[in-house]
């Protein structure tokens, strides 16, 4: 018989991206995309990000005994994620947005909370996650959940320390 339904061979599996994001189970997207804020039509990054600065105002989210154990969940099951939906949708795609709320959360650890620090966080954030200053860069280029989740971590951290130094020099409050 020549006909191939219900054929069992992984060549015979859809190839376009469109056709295997059906295969990525609705909570990695659900996750991956930071409650679906990768699905924006625009600026899928930067709505991401303000899913995560929207998670950080919750009270008491800044705690350290909080975030940090929060931001290593969120690094360890994205790096997971990511993975799944880059090989759904292709290189570090912009549904992917869960690094954007890792990114933001390490922007602000170990600072006071307060509104101007965020905002000052939020757009130096975007700004780096954008230029991806060395090594982001390096690691945006490499395929995979690691690649994608680790540039953001590496902003988020040139971010943070940007905004300590501002804190010590009294520039921030």
């Amino acid at each position: 018989m020549d006909s191939q339904v219900g054929s069992q061979n992984p060549s015979d599996a859809a190839s376009t991206p469109s056709e295997q994001v059906a295969g990525v189970p609705f909570l990695t997207k659900a996750f991956g995309s930071a409650f679906f804020s990768g699905y924006s039509p625009a600026a899928s990054g930067t709505v991401g990000t303000a899913v995560g600065l929207a998670i950080y105002f919750v009270p008491g989210f800044e705690q350290v005994f909080i975030i940090l154990p929060a931001c290593l969940i969120v690094f360890l099951l994205g790096i997971r994620a990511a993975g799944s939906m880059e090989r759904a949708y292709g290189h570090d795609p912009g549904e992917v947005t869960i690094d954007e709320v890792l990114g933001m959360w390490i922007s602000l650890l170990f600072l006071p909370k307060s509104l101007l620090i965020a905002f000052v966080a939020f757009f130096l954030f975007r700004i780096l996650d954008i230029v991806k200053p060395f090594p982001a860069r390096r690691f945006d280029d490499k395929k995979g959940g690691l690649g994608i989740m680790a540039d953001d971590v590496i902003c988020g951290i040139y971010t943070n320390i940007i905004l300590q130094i501002l804190v010590v020099l009294n520039i921030l409050r």
